[in-house]
């Protein structure tokens, strides 16, 4: 589904992106692991346009993606969730949602958004709260749920457990699965190493912008530098 090939990516003359290479296939969670100032945002930001590479190839469902605006980036089928989550804080819940969906025109909407209430029904309780006196974890889930408005077939989610309580972190994981099993494809920035591995299929891990590991979930689960460099063993 999306292929990144020899990836480079400049803020003016840092190199933060060297080479980067990966695949995500239809229907996975594949997670990008690396400490802070590794590449994993970066790497996202170019995904959906919002940077330009200075080269490199991106691929998405065999068609190519550099160059394009963000707006039709989304219209192709790929949405992101930014790091801190990004909502609207003066709009309402139910206009957050709206947003998501400004790329489209047909008349799916209104159903769309009655599903994003069954993933999530703590946003149909809040529908007509103002988006920034909500909680760190519903805000979470409404920087999801109008991602899901755009109906992405990829969709990037940069650090989703950042500053939440553990049990929200669990809760917003076990919907990640929901939404994966509904038929979008996942890649995955978290810096909680052993909940994105519990639940992606594959993984990388970025380190001062190059891959330098990769592997199935267990294998770098049990791999002794991820464990101790990522999961907090000696």
């Amino acid at each position: 589904m999306l292929e990144v090939r020899d990836l480079h990516v400049y803020y003016g003359e840092i190199h933060a992106l060297k080479g980067v290479s990966f695949s995500v296939g239809a229907g996975e969670i594949v997670t990008l692991l690396g400490n802070n100032g590794a590449g994993k945002t970066t790497t996202l930001r170019a995904l959906s346009g919002l940077l330009a590479p200075r080269s490199g190839e991106v691929r998405f469902e065999e068609r190519p993606l550099l160059g394009i605006p963000p707006h039709s980036i989304v219209v192709k089928g790929i949405t992101h969730v930014p790091e801190g989550r990004r909502i609207f804080n003066r709009l309402s819940v139910v206009e957050n949602l709206a947003m998501g969906a400004y790329t489209r025109s047909d008349k799916g909407i209104a159903e769309d958004m009655e599903h994003v209430f069954g993933v999530f029904p703590r946003l149909k309780e809040r529908r007509a709260q103002v988006a920034g006196t909500l909680s760190g974890g519903e805000q979470q889930m409404l920087a999801i749920g109008r991602a899901l408005m755009a109906k992405p077939r990829l969709l990037l989610l940069d650090e989703p457990s950042m500053g939440l309580a553990p049990v929200l972190v669990e809760q917003i994981f076990e919907t990640v699965q929901t939404i994966n099993r509904q038929g979008v494809t996942i890649l995955l920035v978290e810096q909680n190493a052993a909940m994105a591995l519990s639940i992606a299929g594959r993984g990388y891990v970025l380190e001062t912008g190059r891959i330098a590991l990769e592997g199935s979930a267990a294998e770098l689960a049990g791999n002794p530098e991820v464990r101790r460099a990522y999961l907090g063993e000696a």
